[in-house]
């Protein structure tokens, strides 16, 4: 039996497994011609679910090696408004060294030149840092540099703010009310990770300067932290137990606990998000390559047809065909899955010197099984769910057809038992793809609408056909035969429509998608955002500021609204920690929430359900929830939210729900209470001016000199420099969607250049036929050209379709934003597309039309 197929009266008892490993690999020495695209797309979509999984763990890993230095410590608790209470602070100073922070954003102003700007300021103590390291560009110490010298405090800042108020060190400065000295730049801070996102230059100041500046005051927006460093050894598990026993000991203290093991929450979860996102990117370059890799193996077997009808006319079943056949698709699939292993697993290494650009953190790059774990059962699914059907096909291949060199006889369906193993690889990928993702609403309708897109890019492929074969005869020779090309037995327009229209409608997508965000922040939002945002009004001297603002800037419009900060603490009577809700609505529980209250129901609130109070109600507390929001958190008229406000818990019954417009960048709330809710409370005011003819640089540039001058205390945000830094964070968002859009559009390039490969043999032969006929190059070649053309406008309409229908769910679904058609961005990133990938399929053609007619005709 070695290396003898059974004879006839052997056939009953099967071959066993060795013989067929043995034939596979033996034929396998003639090369690997043919396979190289397949090989090229496993690995591309290995590479690109492995390396995105590796990616993200990376990053992972990195903040949690970091945790206590970017968290500032052991154990964290964050107050808004309020210091800790003396019973408070004592607690927490008897666990360990303690260190208080206080962040809170001010105009810093030029003395000499009135130049200005927003700022970020941290205000430390002695203590400060407990872990990591804070350096300065100078060299020297922290506390050297904020020491006071004549009587006059020092700061550290970015040099960014040098540049901005055209400053050095050593120069003065002016906060608030105190005048301040700059003794030296910031070179890195250990927690600023911690901070979230900053829309001026970091300023780190003493306690003694901040108390100078009279930036705090009652009800000003003051964060105030309090980090504590746990004795050596503390486990982790002791530093949760601690976080739990501070909640529970101190129910009202309205403050944020968290632990080493949950230093930025708010990233993790960003960049699990984003990686998901990805991974479903790079599984769909994976699907499209799977149609290459159904191509190639299709292309394969027509090639070795005389060698199955070898093996069947010595006795082989189909059975034993199949095993020879799978067993080499599947080496194939190893190698092409081990080169997107080595490339998964190089990508992290990659990435981490662009990350550190970025993000203030340090990946830490490394192996990962796990995560190239992930790209193997990826890649030998995707592998076999598309190469199972033509291998299946092979099996019932007369030998009598194969020497005649027809396949016209051959089942279009294989066998029920490769059907079911094809839907079985299939449901198990889509499952991987479900469980895996993390979002059970989001993964089921990418399976879903995959599913759809397959299914509608099958059937618009067979009408092609039909109406290229129902067409009346042109009178031109290249576009008469451009329409039989497309309709002609074993045409390669089911590959080509597939495989173009899953890669154009993904790029289509996410086209519009990065279109909609830019133009989101730079026109709409532009337009309709006020000018400037003025935050920690006080109460006694809003009078005085609302007339400065009228007097100068006349015409301007003028909005304005009480301002507090508090957590909700409890839905229904069930605190928010339990509260089980999607996580599209988790956002409204997590950290603390701008509230205010108002007796008139403000001009811009649309209700869409319940009514709203009475100016002078003297009952239970109201409030007004936001109806996304209230969705969100499955709320209705007459359920109940309890606030922390200053570390007092309110009760307030939901009144009704109502649309706003958070693109606007108006004065909006989530919850707007009844004015009984807070009567007593010490808060602050919030101010938006917004000039009927858009301002200009000039104008709001005079207007923040006069008015720092006047009301130092006061914050000014200006509108446009806040959404120029959103615009460099969905920049960089940018970046990783423009990747993954190009790894799809090389997928296609290849299964492209697959589905072409697959017809190569009868293009030869249609080419040289021609060429005998006088049929010239430039002829044959405008003739391709013509039935690409057919089908890849056929294919890219329907790529705008369904793309622009994903790209509006994934941004009014999923990220609450709004949708418009953007025609140029659609079909130009169709079309560009498509010029590539027709291109590069017709260098192949090309090739085929430099063939001799004489070998070929030789062999016909």
């Amino acid at each position: 039996m070695h290396g003898v197929l059974p004879t006839p009266s052997q056939r009953r008892a099967r071959p066993p497994l060795g013989l067929a490993f043995r034939f596979a690999l033996r034929e396998m020495r003639g090369g690997l011609r043919g396979f190289y695209v397949f090989i090229a797309c496993i690995a591309l979509g290995v590479a690109a679910i492995s390396g995105v999984a590796s990616v993200s763990r990376a990053l992972v890993e990195g903040i949690a090696a970091e945790g206590t230095s970017i968290l500032g410590g052991d154990l964290s608790a964050r107050l808004i408004h309020r210091t800790a209470e003396p019973d408070e602070l004592a607690w927490l100073e008897s666990l360990g060294d303690l260190s208080r922070v206080a962040t809170l954003r001010g105009m810093a102003r030029a003395p000499d030149s009135g130049e200005q700007t927003l700022v970020e300021l941290k205000a430390v103590d002695g203590a400060y840092p407990l872990y990591g390291e804070l350096r300065l560009a100078g060299g020297g110490d922290l506390a050297g540099a904020l020491a006071p010298r004549d009587g006059v405090h020092g700061i550290v800042v970015e040099p960014e703010l040098l540049v901005r108020l055209g400053l050095e060190r050593g120069d003065m400065i002016t906060l608030g009310r105190a005048s301040l000295r700059i003794a030296d730049t910031l070179a890195a801070e250990p927690d600023r990770l911690s901070d979230g996102i900053n829309f001026g230059p970091r300023m780190i100041a003493s306690d003694a300067a901040l108390e100078e500046t009279g930036l705090v005051q009652p009800g000003s927006l003051v964060r105030w932290l309090y980090r504590v460093r746990l004795p050596a050894g503390t486990s982790s598990a002791a530093v949760e137990a601690l976080a739990e026993e501070a909640n529970r000991r101190f129910p009202l203290a309205g403050w944020r606990v968290q632990s080493r093991a949950e230093a930025a929450p708010g990233l993790q979860r960003n960049i699990t998000r984003l990686a998901q996102f990805l991974t479903l990117v790079g599984l769909t370059a994976l699907v499209v390559g799977g149609v290459g890799v159904a191509n190639a193996v299709r292309s394969y077997l027509d090639a070795k047809r005389p060698v199955i009808a070898t093996f069947r006319c010595l006795g082989a079943d189909g059975d034993f065909v199949f095993r020879v056949y799978l067993i080499q698709i599947l080496c194939l699939a190893g190698l092409g899955i081990a080169a997107g292993l080595v490339l998964g697993a190089l990508i992290p290494f990659v990435a981490a010197g662009f990350i550190a650009a970025v993000l203030p953190i340090k990946a830490i790059a490394s192996v990962y099984p796990a995560e190239l774990g992930l790209g193997v059962l990826y890649g030998g699914l995707t592998a076999l769910a598309f190469a199972l059907w033509p291998l299946g096909r092979a099996h019932d291949v007369p030998p009598s057809l194969l020497f005649r060199d027809d396949a016209s006889a051959t089942r279009a369906w294989p066998r029920k038992r490769y059907l079911a193993a094809t839907a079985a690889a299939v449901l198990v990928l889509a499952g991987l793809a479900v469980a895996l993702s993390g979002d059970l609403r989001i993964s089921l309708t990418y399976v879903g609408a995959t599913a759809v897109v397959f299914v509608l890019l099958t059937l618009i492929a067979r009408g092609i056909m039909a109406g290229a074969r129902r067409l009346p005869h042109p009178r031109g020779a290249e576009l008469r035969l451009a329409l039989a090309n497309i309709h002609r037995p074993g045409a390669l327009t089911p590959s080509v429509v597939l495989s173009l229209g899953l890669g154009l409608s993904l790029l289509v997508a996410l086209a519009l998608i990065d279109g909609n965000l830019r133009r989101e922040l730079g026109t709409t939002v532009t337009a309709n955002a006020p000018s400037f945002f003025f935050l920690d009004v006080q109460q006694s001297e809003r009078e005085a500021f609302d007339a400065l603002l009228a007097r100068e800037a006349p015409g301007a419009t003028i909005d304005g609204a009480p301002m507090l900060r508090g957590r909700i603490a409890a839905v229904n009577g069930v605190p928010s920690e339990e509260v089980a809700v999607p996580e599209g609505g988790r956002w409204v529980l997590n950290g603390d929430r701008g509230v205010t209250y108002a007796g008139e129901r403000p001009a811009s609130a649309e209700l869409t359900e319940g009514t709203w109070w009475a100016p002078d109600h003297d009952g239970t507390p109201l409030v007004s929830f936001e109806a996304g929001a209230g969705a969100g958190l499955g709320l209705k008229i007459g359920d109940t939210i309890t606030v922390n406000v200053l570390g007092r818990e309110i009760t307030a019954e939901i009144a009704n729900f109502r649309r706003v417009e958070w693109e606007s960048l108006a004065i909006n709330f989530v919850m707007v209470f009844s004015p009984n809710t807070f009567a007593g409370a010490p808060h602050t005011h919030l101010r938006t001016l917004a000039y009927a003819d858009g301002g200009g640089e000039a104008r709001e540039l005079a207007l923040l000199k006069t008015l720092s001058q006047a009301f130092p205390t006061v914050t000014a945000v200006r509108v446009k420099d806040a959404i120029q830094q959103v615009n460099s964070l969905v920049e960089q968002l940018a970046v990783a969607i423009r990747a993954a859009a190009s790894i799809t559009l090389i997928a296609s390039v290849l299964v492209l250049g697959g589905a072409l490969a697959a017809g190569h043999r009868h293009r030869v032969y249609d080419a040289v036929i021609l060429k005998t006929l006088g049929a010239t190059r430039g002829r044959l070649i405008a003739s391709f050209s013509l039935e690409y053309a057919i089908l890849g406008l056929v294919t890219a309409v329907f790529a705008v379709i369904a793309g622009a229908l994903a790209a509006s769910f994934v941004l009014v679904e999923i990220m609450n934003a709004g949708f418009a058609f953007l025609p140029v961005t659609a079909f130009g990133a169709a079309l560009a597309a498509l010029v590539l990938t027709v291109g590069f399929g017709l260098m192949g053609t090309w090739q085929v039309l430099g063939r001799k007619p004489a070998p070929v005709l030789r062999n016909l």
